[in-house]
């Protein structure tokens, strides 16, 4: 990865699956956090299941929430295009790119925090309410710190691509892994933009 400078915002016009699940994610850390620390601590167990189920998307793709919402209209952003059976929801594991990572890194470090709660001290949970907030705060703006972070490190994003080298240019080291589906842009010799053409499929779907 190549680090850049920028800010990147995930796409915020409609409330696609992935958006959705962020939301529903930092709620369920909201609330099982709270009741931890207000009625039993056993309940950091919810934020626990939350963590696997994360880890869980990052490596298979499966996501259980995104299914759900998907029988109640929502549709994704980043699904895997390969037909499943009964239709179900798969988030995209061709590669990691950053929000890929994200599902795993949150996932990690809440069953990490969730889990020295339980052994050493209730202040962890300070921590899976700070990710839980972040989450939240991840889907009503689409700006994330830790999708950040991972951008300023090269991740390559595919909520919004655009954002990316590779989502400008095609003589640009990044385009081989430019996996947007966007047209991309053609520059002469010159830099100035002499045309439009679609992306080759290998490049969307490798």
């Amino acid at each position: 990865m190549t680090s850049r400078p920028g800010v990147y915002i995930v796409p915020t016009n409609r409330w696609y699956i992935e958006r959705t699940v962020w939301l529903i994610a930092g709620i369920v850390l909201l609330v099982s956090t709270a009741m931890a620390l207000l009625v039993d601590k056993w309940w950091i167990l919810g934020v626990s299941a939350a963590g696997l189920i994360s880890i869980n998307v990052a490596f298979t793709g499966f996501c259980p929430v995104g299914n759900v919402l998907r029988l109640f209209g929502f549709t994704p952003m980043l699904g895997d295009t390969t037909p499943k059976r009964w239709n179900l929801y798969f988030m995209q594991t061709d590669r990691w790119y950053l929000e890929r990572r994200i599902y795993l890194a949150v996932g990690i470090n809440i069953n990490i925090a969730s889990a020295l709660s339980l052994a050493y001290s209730p202040w962890w949970t300070l921590f899976t309410a700070f990710v839980g907030g972040a989450m939240v705060w991840f889907a009503a703006t689409g700006y994330c710190v830790m999708a950040n972070a991972l951008y300023w490190m090269g991740a390559e994003p595919r909520l919004n691509p655009e954002t990316m080298p590779s989502g400008r240019c095609e003589e640009c080291k990044m385009s081989p892994v430019c996996v947007g589906g966007h047209v991309k842009r053609t520059r002469g010799e010159q830099g100035e933009l002499v045309r439009f053409i679609e992306p080759r499929v290998s490049e969307t779907t490798s």
